[in-house]
């Protein structure tokens, strides 16, 4: 392992990989045939499948799962908690035990492209063949083979040229 990498004992890689320096993996699986760019965190219980792309700057929260054959834009960012809170009920910082009854998980499948600094809201899942354009704020589901673009995101073309 390269010294400008942090990858933990339990994360799962595939065969094959591209893994920039500068990336912080942890209790996750990256599939066969993935590159995964510079800056990238990719935290626990996230899954990147095969032949996917995930370019710099990008952060993967608890709770992704991004299917095969997809490419991630620089600087997307995903959210596991769609209503945050610094603080808990006594006033001390929150801990995992106090936001983990608002984790949501996020579902992107085969063969989405996300552009460079998307924010995917928590709990929504990205259907197959979809494009989601550079910029967009997705915050809620996008069926298969359509592209989305705007904040908040919002279809624009109904069918993908395959």
């Amino acid at each position: 392992m390269n010294k400008y990498q942090c990858i933990s004992e339990d994360v799962k890689l595939g065969n094959n990989l591209i893994l920039s320096k500068f990336i912080n993996l942890y209790g996750c699986s990256v599939g066969d045939n993935t590159k995964v760019g510079a800056f990238v965190e990719v935290q626990k219980n996230s899954h990147i499948g095969k032949n996917c792309k995930i370019s710099s700057h990008t952060f993967i929260c608890e709770g992704v799962t991004i299917s095969d054959n997809c490419f991630i834009g620089h600087g997307v960012m995903f959210i596991n908690d769609n209503h945050p809170r610094a603080v808990n009920a006594n006033g001390g910082l929150e801990s995992e035990s106090d936001w983990a009854s608002r984790l949501v998980r996020t579902h992107i499948e085969d063969n989405v492209s996300i552009g460079s600094n998307a924010t995917i809201l928590g709990n929504i899942t990205i259907g197959r063949n979809s494009v989601i354009g550079a910029g967009s704020v997705v915050t809620k589901s996008v069926g298969p083979d359509q592209v989305w673009a705007g904040n908040p995101a919002k279809p624009i073309k109904m069918s993908r040229k395959k």
